[in-house]
């Protein structure tokens, strides 16, 4: 029976694409890397060109819409002796690239160590098997691997999320690893030290608005090569990652509707004019002080696709998008709604009056603005 999760990880997700491009990858690679730098690139950003491999022809599609140039550098980083650090605004899809360049170029995304304030050494390093450890002692059998230990023991990366959201002591426990490469195991005596093989390397990602929560040491910066991941500044843009990345949840959940490319296009517009502050139209707003990532608008959009499909008649319902998009922004702060009130009454009257359609719609849905 076929395994199915919720949430495939990258390296299923693509397996089909990651498998015609290693067959085809003729570049040059670093150690214990599964594709060479041009196809990891080309794995991220997608080609044009059909590949055919043993499994018949595919095409690589684009799964990063942001900087291309970003990418290069980020691979670079990667194939060098430093760690790579995706800092920005929440739901800029950090997250995303740094579990497709883990497996793209170790074949495995989930090597991951989650950031919280109770992050523990013993949850990025290694921990132990008591049973084992009080029958024969500190010995390797005894040990447990963490995802830094499984990354410098297989030559993998590591990923680390929201590094910034740990206390500064855990933080710096990073900075011997990743200057010498080597990991201490004092409890071993003199066998104790891992060292890191061909390929490790360490991902870690840090949302800016986590500033002066537990500021990363100066030391521990020098380590790394920091790569800003910027909002999506055009909204075109922003109504095409709001549709791919809604086909593929629908698909993976098998929720039977296709995407209104309208209903995107509003909400893209939504949240991009209200990140920015300014209008198509050249209206100033009100910026509201909760999140306007493109992964909110994701998960307003699907909201509201899914309550369609099982409460409705399988088509975006416009008043059920309001509603979303009210919990989405009032989450933090209730005085945003205000703002949205303003926007609505002013931005969306007049691309109303202008577009007609489901704009008009968009613009009546506003009593849902409570």
């Amino acid at each position: 029976m076929e395994q199915k999760w919720i949430k495939p990880p990258v390296e299923t997700r693509y397996q089909e694409e990651l498998k015609a491009l290693r067959e085809n990858d003729s570049g040059l690679r670093p150690e214990n890397w599964k594709l060479s730098p041009k196809a990891v690139r080309t794995f991220i950003l997608g080609s044009q060109k059909e590949i055919h491999y043993s499994g018949g022809v595919c095409r690589i599609r684009r799964k990063y819409f942001g900087n291309d140039a970003l990418v290069e550098r980020s691979i670079v980083t990667l194939a060098g002796n430093r760690g790579l650090m995706l800092v920005g605004e929440p739901g800029t899809a950090k997250t995303m690239l740094s579990e497709l360049l883990s497996a793209a170029i170790s074949g495995v995304s989930t090597n991951t160590i989650q950031g919280t304030a109770g992050t523990t050494e013993d949850m990025i390093k290694y921990s132990w098997n008591y049973a084992l450890l009080l029958a024969n002692g500190p010995d390797r059998r005894a040990l447990v691997p963490a995802p830094l230990y499984t990354g410098m023991e297989k030559g993998i990366i590591t990923r680390f999320e929201e590094i910034t959201r740990t206390p500064a002591e855990i933080q710096d426990s990073l900075i011997s690893v990743l200057s010498d490469k080597l990991l201490n195991i004092p409890e071993l005596g003199d066998e104790g030290f891992l060292f890191a093989a061909p390929g490790f390397n360490v991902i870690g990602t840090a949302n800016t608005r986590d500033k002066g929560v537990n500021e990363m040491s100066s030391a521990l910066k020098r380590r790394f090569n920091f790569e800003t991941v910027q909002p999506i500044r055009e909204a075109a843009m922003e109504k095409q990652i709001i549709l791919n990345e809604v086909e593929s949840l629908a698909r993976e959940n098998h929720v039977e509707m296709e995407p209104d490319e309208d209903a995107a296009e509003l909400l893209a517009s939504t949240y991009h004019e209200l990140r920015e502050g300014v209008s198509s139209l050249g209206h100033r707003i009100d910026r509201p002080a909760a999140v306007m990532s493109t992964a909110e608008a994701v998960s307003v959009y699907y909201q509201t696709m899914i309550s369609g499909y099982y409460y409705g008649d399988g088509t975006m319902d416009v008043d059920c998008l309001v509603q979303n998009l009210t919990g989405a922004v009032s989450k933090e702060n209730k005085d945003d709604l205000e703002k949205v009130r303003a926007y609505f009454s002013t931005v969306i009257r007049d691309k109303s009056s202008r577009e007609g359609g489901i704009w008009s719609r968009y613009y009546e849905a506003r009593k849902w603005l409570k």
